[in-house]
């Protein structure tokens, strides 16, 4: 298995650089076929018994802007919080900033460098950041939407059911779901359960290695509820189907899986890295969006369908007109038995 066995083309144009109308997507259903729908159609594509996993997790505004003790500029991402005022960090130039350095944030507080490992830096703010992000940060959109972020995005690059904040990038998958399409999947007997995996900016990274096994997952933070664990127990003795939404749904559930489909309550870290070869054990549906190639998204999709059926099924989508990537459109997809 190489990288490149997981390219593709896809015309500029295909990347969505706006979102649609929530839960006005098409849907392509990639089963024993491939058929077109419309995101709106899922409750007649589910069963009654079956169990939606989603990701509560919440992004927060974690791209700021920075000047240094120069003057030059600065665009940080936070990644994760290491206590009220440190944050670990990616830093954009991050040439020459070694402990020590100062930098001074527009309309926030100043940081220093306190550290840095593996191309990221730990910064101490002067205090604590959440009760200033939602008035000095900006949205964190991927870089291949190529604007800059709207109040609009605000909204819509946030899941209807985000709970827990911690995300730098959204569970895309969960952008579709609009309160009316889960209260219908609710009345036809479609259970619902959370999980919270806090995505990082290392989860949309392209493998740049030929060998994936070369490649290192970004370690992200999950917690898994007892209810959630409960509830796949019940789906499973009633012999319902765990759909997951969003791939951030299947590196939790796989990672907490015990063994005969059932699940592990718990918080913890994981780097699972899924690619073909992989068995899963506690996911058989999947909602998921169009992902990069040479992606580990790609590859975990791969790993649950079918390599040829899921390129097969891009390359439909590609010639249909779908559109790819966070704001674009989304997938079913049955897990190939």
């Amino acid at each position: 298995m190489k990288t490149s066995d997981f390219d593709y083309h896809l015309p500029p144009e295909a990347i969505a650089q706006h979102p649609g109308t929530r839960g006005g997507s098409r849907l392509l259903v990639v089963g024993h076929g491939i058929a077109e729908r419309r995101f709106g159609d899922l409750a007649d594509l589910l069963d009654a018994g079956d169990l939606l996993v989603v990701n509560d997790t919440r992004v927060i505004p974690a791209r700021l802007r920075a000047r240094r003790a120069t003057g030059g500029k600065v665009e940080i991402l936070l990644v994760e919080r290491a206590a009220p005022a440190d944050w670990w960090c990616l830093l954009r130039p991050g040439r020459r900033m070694d402990p020590g350095a100062r930098l001074f944030l527009d309309g926030g507080p100043a940081a220093q460098v306190e550290d840095r490992a593996a191309g990221r830096f730990r910064l101490r703010f002067e205090e604590p950041l959440h009760p200033r992000l939602e008035a000095i940060g900006e949205v964190p959109l991927p870089p291949y939407i190529e604007r800059p972020p709207t109040s609009e995005d605000r909204d819509r690059y946030q899941t209807v059911y985000a709970k827990q904040p911690g995300a730098v990038a959204a569970p895309t998958a969960g952008l579709h779901f609009t309160p009316d399409l889960l209260e219908t999947l609710e009345r036809r007997g479609v259970g619902l359960a959370g999980i919270t995996l806090h995505v990082g900016p290392g989860t949309f990274r392209p493998v740049k290695t030929e060998d994936p096994e070369t490649h290192v997952m970004d370690s992200e933070l999950f917690d898994v509820p007892a209810a959630t664990a409960a509830a796949v127990a019940d789906t499973r003795r009633r012999g319902g189907r765990v759909v997951a939404v969003g791939t951030t749904v299947v590196r939790t559930l796989e990672t907490v899986a015990s063994g005969g489909g059932l699940i592990e309550a718990g918080a913890g870290r994981t780097e699972l890295f899924i690619r073909p070869g992989y068995e899963f054990r506690a996911t058989d549906r999947l909602i998921t969006n169009f992902h990069l190639p040479r992606s580990t998204l790609l590859m975990l999709v791969c790993a649950f369908a079918g390599h040829k059926r899921v390129l097969d099924a891009y390359r439909q989508a590609v010639a249909a007109g779908f559109r790819f990537y966070s704001y674009g459109d989304a997938m079913l997809v049955d897990r190939m038995r």
